[in-house]
């Protein structure tokens, strides 16, 4: 394998960055995730009510439906950082509330199987806008 450095790949290739998605787009994009594996049983955080905001913030445990976001290298290139419950309300947009709904144990035990999940992220998306994106 031959390696080349970044300014040598751009002089062979049109590299451009990636447009920026919108919200509705990485919402949709991380239920698709989601769905590729829909009996998969994920982690969920205890108590994202009851901690603190930077409790929350930091928040995370490993194979939760954040996780399976952050492992997509189109999230990271996209400046995905981590999977904490934190960068996850950051990057996808996302309230207390709708987070806490995708995540957090006290809706779903210890682990929720990827397809529900995804629901819920869908549904964090909102009605109006599924409706406007059917039409278009």
């Amino acid at each position: 394998m031959k390696h080349h450095s970044i300014e040598q790949l751009q002089a062979l290739a049109d590299v451009r960055p990636l447009p920026p998605m919108t919200r509705t787009e990485r919402l949709e994009r991380w239920a698709r995730l989601l769905e590729q594996q829909p009996n998969q049983r994920l982690a969920t955080l205890p108590g994202t009510e009851h901690a603190s905001q930077a409790e929350r913030l930091a928040m995370r445990i490993a194979g939760s439906p954040i996780t399976v976001a952050f492992e997509d290298s189109t999230f990271r290139t996209a400046g995905l950082v981590d999977d904490t419950y934190g960068e996850a309300k950051r990057f996808f947009d996302l309230s207390d509330w709708q987070l806490h709904n995708i995540v957090c144990q006290c809706h779903l035990g210890n682990a929720v199987t990827s397809a529900s999940a995804a629901r819920r992220v869908r549904a964090a998306i909102g009605l109006w806008t599924r409706i406007r994106a059917f039409f278009a």
